[in-house]
């Protein structure tokens, strides 16, 4: 199909379909309508800059409700800035506007509809937007947050984004947002950020997007090289994401309670591919599959208020050791689960953990945890849980641990052992401890 012919064929789609939801308003309704940019004297292929008629053109089509559409081709153009209720549609992959300059290539408000359009080497900002759709659309090399969203309810979906300087998008305040099925490839930062200014309720779905090559050219200690990373926001759901290669970790939740992350499939991880932490109170981490990473599933910060989780259904495997002290959160480095307080662990299968298969506090932080009907591979350590002075209690039963190479459940103090074997003939159980039907092989 050439250019002209998908160009044509998406206009007549997008035409037919703007034509379904004018029939289905009241008689008295102005219908929507397309215009062509070209209209405005702008035409695809020029050289120069044509951001002033661009914008005539946007601010036309903003007061007219009508939707401006660019057929396939390369517009080159300084910033825009897109009124309320704006609406600009092209050919999928085909049209594309390419920044002169700006580091923001187009903002917008209330309303904003973006389809099918490409955006090179400028970002996306909408603030304080409800109604906003961004889909089908692919940003590439914005030398910073790809797509920036603050206040905004809405959706993004489908698009692409490559190659961002910062965060591939960074969404703040959200009042009803879903992120789905996007692909993100390669960000220097970050991939995916649902923050909030202050702890509350938010409530952003993340859904079915694919995330790889998450760097972290900012440095830190767990600030940047997340492939999603939710900070201060309550109520949000990361389910079904595919997440490969970041520098840190898949998920990461920073003071983020009554977050739940499900189904999400995470390879290649620098650090904690599943990370809930700080102040938070409420997590739940199910269904996930976790290859290769340094530790699998952490859930911690009991000192700072991290309370209440539930980590079921896990799958983690292949993890590995050597991370410098400096960014060994609480020496897990090789651990598959981590957790610390006020935590159910069930049904989890870890295979491969060099250092321990699931660990149970550290130090003092331990409190009211029950791990029950885990399986346990070729780890370290089977079950390694705190039995320091302060240290509180914990249920474990009907585990079932083969391989475990320095015990099947071993008492620790801080990471270090402090006992034998819990299972092993004549072993002095604490009495903050209940061992029942455990085995193994």
């Amino acid at each position: 199909m050439t250019p002209r012919s998908q160009t044509r064929r998406h206009f007549l789609a997008l035409a037919g379909a703007l034509a379904g939801v004018a029939a289905a308003r009241p008689a008295l309704a102005a219908p929507l309508a397309l215009r062509l940019v070209t209209e405005f004297g702008v035409k695809p292929g020029v050289a120069a800059d044509q951001g002033r008629a661009l914008q005539k053109a946007l601010d036309t089509v903003a007061i007219s409700g009508e939707t401006l559409y660019l057929p396939a081709g390369i517009y080159r153009t300084s910033a825009l800035k897109a009124a309320n209720g704006t609406r600009l549609a092209g050919a999928p992959g085909a049209s594309r506007l390419v920044s002169t300059g700006d580091a923001v290539l187009l903002s917008g408000g209330d309303g904003l509809v973006l389809d099918g359009l490409a955006f090179e080497g400028g970002g996306l900002s909408v603030d304080r937007g409800s109604g906003v759709r961004i889909r089908d659309c692919v940003v590439t090399g914005a030398p910073g947050n790809a797509i920036a969203l603050t206040g905004v309810a809405g959706e993004v979906s489908g698009c692409t984004i490559a190659r961002a300087g910062k965060a591939a998008l960074f969404a703040q305040d959200s009042r009803g947002l879903r992120i789905e099925g996007n692909n993100v490839d390669g960000a220097a930062d970050n991939g995916i950020l649902v923050w909030r200014s202050t702890p509350g309720p938010d409530g952003t779905l993340v859904s079915g997007n694919r995330i790889s090559g998450i760097g972290m050219k900012s440095g830190g200690s767990g600030q940047y090289g997340n492939g999603i990373n939710i900070f201060r926001a309550g109520n949000v759901i990361v389910a079904n994401n595919r997440i490969s290669g970041c520098a840190y970790s898949a998920v990461r939740g920073n003071a983020a309670s009554n977050l739940q992350v499900l189904g999400n499939n995470c390879s290649g991880m620098g650090e904690v591919a599943i990370f809930v932490e700080f102040g938070f109170q409420g997590a739940v981490v199910a269904s996930n599959i976790v290859e290769d990473a340094a530790v699998g599933i952490c859930i911690t910060n009991f000192k700072e208020g991290g309370r209440l989780a539930v980590v079921q259904g896990n799958l983690v495997r292949n993890l590995r050791t050597g991370l410098p002290p400096g960014n060994d959160p609480g020496g897990a480095s090789g651990v598959g689960i981590v957790v610390e307080a006020d935590s159910a662990v069930s049904g989890n299968v870890v295979e491969g953990a060099p250092s321990a298969g699931i660990r149970l506090g550290y130090g003092p932080y331990l409190r009211d945890v029950s791990i029950t009907g885990n399986v346990v591979r070729n780890a370290g350590i089977g079950i390694g849980v705190s039995l320091v002075e302060g240290a509180g209690s914990a249920v474990i039963a009907d585990n079932l641990i083969s391989g475990a190479r320095d015990g099947a459940i071993v008492g620790l103090a801080w990471e270090k052992p402090l006992t034998g074997d819990l299972l092993a003939p004549g072993a002095r159980i604490d009495p903050r401890l209940t061992l029942n039907g455990n085995r193994s092989l």
